[in-house]
């Protein structure tokens, strides 16, 4: 089966979004984890490096998880490739 020019567009930009979404989550994940021990100041309590480690990353990727959700559900209306409701 041969892929029409819609869906090749749909497959491209699919690949484009979660390459930069990856792109992402793998700096958020890494950097931020990496990085964070340097800021050495407190924050509620707790040290700065500690909060951004234990909840600032996790906050992100549930970002970047509902971005993507959001994102291609727009996409796939684009194309005509939606889930009917």
């Amino acid at each position: 089966m041969q892929a029409t020019p819609k869906q090749k567009d749909h497959w491209r930009r699919n690949l484009r979004i979660t390459g930069a979404l990856l792109a992402l989550w793998f700096g958020v994940s890494f950097g931020i984890g990496w990085f964070a021990r340097d800021l050495d100041f407190s924050f509620f309590g707790w040290p700065f490096s500690f909060w951004v480690g234990a909840q600032g990353a996790l906050i992100l990727n549930v970002a970047i998880i509902g971005f993507y959700a959001r994102t291609m559900n727009r996409l796939d209306r684009e194309h005509g490739v939606a889930e009917e409701e």
